[in-house]
């Protein structure tokens, strides 16, 4: 049965959940990293990260308190919840100074695929400051061959999609480099781009 916090969330819970996880291991992910998981929802990747890091060291951002306290009360148990202490945010405009720690991973699987072109840069604007000299930002989204129309507004059920050298500009315009992964198994076909500080 499905818990009260996958219910917002669409299908390929645990199995995106897992992916998330296991593909940041293979780039280096260790306890003591801090983990910035952008669009944390209820946790679906939390419940993976949160036990594996440090206390505090699992530091999220999220625009749905809603979506928080579901993951909270439903996927996570309580004695890791106050063991590890994960920090998370509530902000609708990446205010990721207010969490106030330097990421050295970061993470928006399935954000952009939701936003528009204006949003985007501002997460790419705002999270700059707050990723580590040697920190990296794993984004996903859906790509096209050409340039679509996208909505100018946010849509949590929307369909965004971008080009790979739009996906590249989106750093580059915002203190990026960007290099293209591509393929990395998404169930729903999304393509993945690693950033780092130029």
């Amino acid at each position: 049965m499905r818990k009260g916090g996958q219910d917002h969330i669409g299908g390929h819970w645990e199995e995106i959940g897992t992916l998330q996880f296991d593909f940041l291991l293979s780039k280096g992910l260790k306890p003591e990293s801090y983990l910035l998981d952008i669009a944390c929802g209820s946790l679906r990747l939390g419940v993976k990260a949160i036990p594996f890091l440090e206390p505090e060291h699992y530091l999220g951002i999220e625009k749905e308190q809603g979506l928080v306290a579901a993951g909270f009360e439903n996927e996570l148990a309580k004695d890791v919840r106050a063991k590890k202490r994960p920090r998370i945010v509530i902000s609708d405009a990446f205010a990721f100074g207010e969490i106030g720690q330097k990421a050295d991973f970061a993470i928006a699987q399935s954000l952009f695929s939701h936003l528009p072109p204006g949003l985007i840069n501002l997460c790419f604007k705002n999270l700059r400051p707050w990723l580590a000299d040697d920190g990296v930002f794993f984004a996903t989204y859906f790509e096209v061959e050409t340039p679509r129309k996208n909505a100018s507004k946010p849509h949590d059920h929307g369909y965004f999609a971008y080009t790979k050298s739009e996906m590249k500009e989106f750093g580059v315009a915002n203190g990026f480099t960007a290099h293209y992964i591509g393929n990395w198994n998404h169930p729903r076909g999304q393509v993945m781009v690693e950033y780092r500080g130029a």
